[in-house]
Parts: structure tokens; C-alpha cells; sequence
């Protein structure tokens, strides 16, 4: 079915990514991923470098100790801030966004630790160690808030947190942050946490088990500092409390975009926009072609890979200004992908081998 909707896709659209490449002080942590790959490729080189990099395995009780750093409130270091939360001043503590560091536990008043992957949502449950104790997953939450989430998946909704058609809405402050965990925990631990499993929405769109939903979030709320300092904290190895891996998404939450498609997201890597590539500049033809050649029109040389509708590479070929001619006499009759990459960005367009 996945396969018929993207062949239907593809039939009516071209893609357009802009070239990314990390910034300094990120580039030695990605030091081996292709960021010139996209989709499944990419995927996989991303969980790979996650998995890796994940060298201190926290404890449970460990992991407040490393909530009262990595979340601690930009605005009142004796407080750290709670997911779902969004008005400290309205007299309903449940409501409330921020909270006294030294005021966790478990009863009415205190924050606790809130599995944005339910624990009783994955692929067996999580538990309370392992992914069940992933810091990068978890966040303080008030503790009568995060037993009204409970193992609600996530649905749409808009506004403030709370209970949104039989689900749960994270509130429009926390959804892409919610959104890129959800990812992380994807691609470090695979089919165990699996984004159909706690989300709802549908995953026809993409390759694989991510949901429309969770890219949507993703796209609409961009990174928040938050986010960038806790991020920055499990990187760095010397801190006491540090997983040694990152969120990737959360360093660009455009990575998504380049593997599961949906939404642009917000890309903080590249000063080059996918605009200002303009995929009419570049032209392929004749398409449909029963020829074993077709021209490709650029004002710079051209890597083209093609791939068949199933993702898989079948041929790779420089195009150089001069020559313009990309040799398909190998390829069956039937539709292609053919990624056509310069070094201002790529856009992938049909092929009709007829």
C-alpha cells in the first residue's frame, strides 16, 4: 500500500532539499554521516550515530538529578520547567509551567519524571530502565498532569495541553518538542518505540512507521532554547549526568523533513533556503523517453542518482555542463526517481522508462 501511495505520490511531485552541512562545532559528533543522503539512508546513518554516541546508560533515580540541570528554567535557576505546563500565575498548580527544583516526588504539588514515549506504548514496555530511563525522553511534568496524559496517545488539538478526542495534546509550546522526541526515541531504539504506537495519524505518506502528525508538529514549532540546552548537555561527555549522544532533530529539525518527508521544517543549518534552489532552473527531457539518453539542462555539473520506486539506487552519473546527456540504456522500462544534486542543493524528479 506504501508502495502504491508512493507511486502516486511521486507521479505529481518533485522534491527539493537544501544542502546540509553542520555547522563547526557539531561536524567532529557527525563525523561520518552523509548528509548528501536522504530518506532511509539517511535514517539509518542518523540511528547508527545515536546509538553509538549513547555511552552512559542513566539510572532511574539518575535521572532527576539530570532533569534539574538540563531543564532548569532560563528565567529562575532554582526552578526547572514542566512539559504540558502553561500559567504559573492562575492559582491551578496543575496548570502551572514552572516549578522549584527541589519539589519532586510523587504527590499533589510535585513534579515528576513524564515518559513523552508512554512506557506501557512501546514494543514491549519500557520500563523504568533503559529506554524507559532515556533523559532525552523524559521530562518534569507536574505530577497531576502527567497522570491526566497517563498512556493517552498524542492528537491533534491546538492551544493549551489537555485531552484532545480520546488523546493528548502536548499544548502548542510543547507539541514539537514532544514531536522530536518522539522521533529520537524512533531511531535509538527502533521497532520498540515505534511513532504509530503512541501517536494518531496516519503513516502513508512516509517510508516507514512515522506519522503525518508528529511532522507536522515538528515543522510548526520550531527548536526552543530549552531544547538546544538540554541537547547540549547530554553531548558533552565531562558533564556528570550526560548520555554522550544527541537529538539530531533537535539540532535540525529539517533532517525529518529530508527522510520522512511532509512540511518544510525549520532548517538550522543552511543559509541556503530550498527557494532559492529553484528546481525550474534544472530540466530533464524527453520524459516519457523510450531513448537510451536524456538531457539534462543546468548551469553547473550534476551528480544524477537514480532509484527505482522502491528507494533503491539502480545508477549514478556526473552530468557535466558540457556533455548533458545521463545514459539510461540500463534501466527497464518503468518509473524512476532521479536526484539530481549540484552544490547549491538537489531536486528529485520522475522518470517514465518507456
Amino acid at each position: 500500500m506504501k508502495y502504491l501511495y508512493l507511486l502516486l505520490f511521486i507521479a505529481f511531485t518533485n522534491f527539493t532539499f537544501a544542502q546540509l552541512t553542520p555547522p563547526v562545532e557539531l561536524q567532529s559528533y557527525y563525523s561520518g554521516v552523509n548528509f548528501s543522503t536522504t530518506g532511509m539512508t539517511l535514517k539509518t546513518a542518523l540511528s547508527n550515530k545515536t546509538i553509538d554516541k549513547h555511552t552512559n546508560t542513566l539510572s532511574y533515580s539518575q535521572v532527576w538529578d539530570a532533569l534539574m540541570v538540563t531543564d532548569e528554567d532560563p528565567n529562575n535557576s532554582s526552578k526547572v520547567l514542566l512539559v504540558y505546563g502553561y500559567n504559573d500565575t492562575d492559582g491551578d498548580i496543575t496548570n502551572d509551567r514552572s516549578r522549584a527544583k527541589n519539589q519532586n516526588g510523587g504527590g499533589v504539588g510535585d513534579w515528576n519524571r513524564e515518559h513523552i514515549y508512554a512506557k506501557s506504548l512501546g514494543t514491549p514496555n519500557l520500563g523504568t530502565s533503559g529506554p524507559g530511563a532515556d533523559a532525552q525522553m523524559l521530562r518534569p511534568s507536574d505530577v497531576q498532569r502527567n497522570g491526566e496524559r497517563g498512556s493517552k496517545l498524542f492528537n491533534a488539538g491546538s492551544g493549551n495541553s489537555g485531552n484532545s478526542n480520546g488523546g493528548w495534546y502536548p499544548g502548542d509550546e510543547w507539541k514539537g518538542d514532544c514531536a522530536r522526541i518522539v522521533m529520537y526515541m524512533y531511531i535509538r531504539y527502533g521497532s520498540r518505540c515505534l511513532p504509530t504506537n503512541v501517536g494518531i495519524g496516519s503513516s502513508a505518506s512516509t517510508p516507514d512507521d512515522m506519522i503525518s502528525l508528529f511532522l507536522q508538529w515538528n515543522a510548526e514549532d520550531p527548536v526552543s532554547a530549552i531544547e538546544i540546552a538540554r541537547n547540549d548537555y547530554h553531548a558533552n561527555t565531562s558533564n556528570t549526568y550526560a548520555q554522550g549522544n544527541r537529538n539530531p532533530f533537535i539540532d535540525n529539525p529539517y533532517l525529518a523533513t529530508v527522510i520522512w518527508g511532509g512540511p518544510a521544517a525549520q532548517n538550522r543549518w543552511s543559509s541556503l533556503s530550498v527557494d532559492e534552489f529553484n528546481p525550474n532552473k534544472v530540466k530533464m527531457y524527453p520524459n516519457p523517453t523510450a531513448s537510451n539518453y536524456v538531457t539534462i539542462e543546468s548551469n553547473e555539473e550534476i551528480l544524477a542518482e537514480v532509484f527505482d520506486i522502491l528507494g533503491k539506487k539502480v545508477m549514478t552519473q556526473t552530468v557535466s555542463q558540457n556533455q548533458k546527456k545521463l545514459n539510461i540504456s540500463s534501466l527497464s522500462k518503468g518509473i524512476y526517481l532521479v536526484k539530481l544534486n549540484s552544490e547549491k542543493g538537489s531536486v528529485t524528479k520522475k522518470l517514465i522508462r518507456q
